[in-house]
């Protein structure tokens, strides 16, 4: 079965994916600072960010979407040359 999609629609999905991937993994694997009680201020004003498993699994996630989108993107443009 031969299915005809306009190619303007795994563009846009490839294109989407790649940059959600890309904002997923600046803005959710961010590193957190850590939350510190109010009356600890004083103890621990330099504290380095922590990276925890939520982090970590939003880049490994983002990094997938990316990679997703890209062969989504390049497997259109080989698809439509081939014709």
């Amino acid at each position: 079965m031969r299915l005809d999609i306009p190619p303007i629609i795994p563009y846009a999905v490839g294109a989407m994916l790649v940059v959600f991937g890309a904002l997923r993994v600046k803005y959710l694997g961010a590193p957190r600072s850590p939350r510190v009680a109010e009356d600890d201020t004083a103890s621990s004003t330099e504290t380095a960010p922590i990276r925890g498993k939520e982090q970590r699994r939003h880049i490994r996630m983002g990094g997938v979407w990316i990679l997703l989108g890209l062969f989504l993107l390049v497997s259109t443009y080989v698809q439509t040359h081939r014709r």
